[in-house]
């Protein structure tokens, strides 16, 4: 779970050195500019951003049950990151699983990629898809009740 948070935190220690440098040489409106980007990239990268996570096998058994897509994914990961902001609020359709937080998911996707743990990777009615494009898995959703 640690490792989740590694990258925001040090998004957020080097924006307040970089600020404090900033303020200190009287430069406080910069600091207060960079801080903020600083901020809204650990929060990019933070596991706060994505929808709640769920372990690999209850969510290959909910997308047995409702037939909407599994996401594997971990923080910090550059292309998760784009799959759920282009998803927009369709994202919380779709199950996510954390492949930091839940082995089982880890062990789907290197499974899926000769041995790699490349995310994202969408399970489609049992069918794992390698980073594909956001229209896509949107388009593989079931049609809203």
């Amino acid at each position: 779970m640690t490792r989740a948070w590694i990258l925001p935190v040090l998004f957020g220690l080097c924006g307040s050195a970089v600020a404090a440098g900033l303020v200190v040489s009287g430069r406080s409106g910069a600091a207060v500019a960079l801080l903020l980007v600083f901020v809204l990239l650990a929060a990019m990268h933070s596991p706060l951003v994505y929808p709640r996570s769920i372990g690999a096998q209850e969510a290959q058994r909910r997308s047995a049950a409702d037939g909407r897509p599994v996401v594997f994914w971990r923080p910090g990961c550059k292309y998760c990151i784009r799959l759920r902001i282009r998803l927009g609020r369709s994202a919380r359709r779709l199950h996510w699983v954390d492949i930091w937080r839940d082995p089982a998911g880890a062990a789907v996707v290197r499974a899926a990629n000769d041995g790699n743990e490349t995310v994202p990777t969408v399970l489609v009615a049992g069918r794992p898809h390698t980073n594909p494009d956001p229209e896509w898995v949107r388009g593989q959703l079931p049609p809203a009740a």
